[in-house]
């Protein structure tokens, strides 16, 4: 008994004597950061630019508004373990013991520079918090066009009941094809899947077929599949191979009287063919949560399109997303302090 007793001592002197890793917040409410202080003792949690919003439903990147703030900033990560924010160019700098950043946001392509590149630091980030979220999204702009709700929204302000037929479409029997069978893609596939429609995903990473991902095809053999399309969605992150991905070609290639859903970066497809594309009859309808240029300007030519819908950039959104995200940053917060493998690390050099 008094060896165990002599051991389990000696442990909690060497766990007290172990220094503290230090991780800087950025632009969180206090009560965010109030519940990432009570993940482990061995985690010290500094706050920068605390948010004082109320109301917060979902973190995203913050940066300084004022020099003070810019140089708080640099002064707190300069002995920084750990970084919960936008880890800009100038931030990775003045860090010089930073192993370990969590970006509060999926995409990663803002901070794609030598500096973080080239690091041993370990990025992370929620490539997973929304996809359900989004995945709804999509799939209810798919439907309010093929069951012409747009239109039927808009009539009821017009009190109008008038039975005739609509030319309205059952997803049963249709093909889709995801593009990124990633977060996104792979909850849009069994949503489609689910609607009973059969899925054709494109990817670089080899991934088997499934119930509901019929077959699986690498990016240079998209245009190979985009004639078998009843709709396409668009779900892929956006990094220096994906860029531009869609262009005149790809919505040549698609079926007449398919339907595209934009969902994860507006970069990856021209709005120029799309327009032209809706424009010549070749497209049934768009579904477009993501634009390039965002915000989408007024006078825009999609913005009179009838069979268009177009949401800004929010479907990320919903009741569970503030909550996952905070999970994820506990979850690595604790993984970080014990030395263990953290989740959802990106590939720095492919982008997701």
């Amino acid at each position: 008994m008094k060896k165990l007793i002599f051991f389990l001592s000696m442990a909690l002197a060497v766990t007290a004597a172990q220094p503290k890793k230090k991780i800087v917040v950025v632009g969180f409410p206090e009560e965010i950061v109030r519940q990432l202080r009570g993940v482990t003792s061995g985690a010290e949690i500094v706050s920068v630019l605390p948010l004082k919003s109320p109301g917060v439903t979902a973190v995203s990147p913050a940066s300084p508004r004022t020099p003070e703030e810019r140089q708080e900033l640099l002064r707190q990560v300069a002995d920084a373990d750990g970084f919960i924010g936008a880890p800009t160019r100038e931030v990775i700098q003045a860090a010089r013991q930073l192993k370990w950043v969590q970006i509060p946001s999926a995409g990663v392509e803002n901070y794609r520079y030598p500096e973080l590149l080239e690091s041993s630091i370990v990025v992370t980030n929620f490539q997973k918090v929304a996809s359900p979220a989004i995945a709804d999204h999509g799939m209810g702009m798919l439907l309010a066009l093929t069951r012409r709700l747009n239109y039927f929204i808009a009539a009821r302000t017009e009190e109008r009941w008038v039975r005739q037929p609509y030319n309205l479409i059952e997803l049963q029997g249709m093909t889709a094809v995801v593009i990124g069978v990633g977060g996104i893609g792979s909850h849009v596939a069994v949503r489609a899947w689910a609607s009973g429609m059969k899925v054709i995903g494109v990817d670089p990473r080899d991934i088997n077929p499934s119930p509901y991902l019929q077959k699986v095809v690498y990016p240079d053999r998209l245009n190979t599949v985009l004639g078998e399309a009843d709709v396409v969605f668009l779900c892929a992150p956006l990094t220096p191979d994906t860029e531009n991905m869609l262009g005149p070609p790809q919505f040549a290639r698609m079926k007449k009287g398919s339907y595209f859903i934009a969902l994860s970066r507006g970069r990856l497809y021209s709005l120029d063919a799309l327009v032209e594309a809706l424009r010549s009859g070749h497209l049934a309808g768009a579904g477009l949560d993501v634009a390039n240029p965002e915000p989408l300007p007024k006078g825009h030519p999609l913005w009179k399109f009838e069979n268009v819908i177009i949401t800004p950039h929010i479907a990320t959104q919903s009741q569970h997303e503030l909550t996952r995200q905070i999970e994820v940053m506990k979850e690595n917060i604790t993984r970080f302090v014990n030395g263990e493998p953290l989740i959802y690390v990106v590939d720095k050099r492919k982008g997701y």
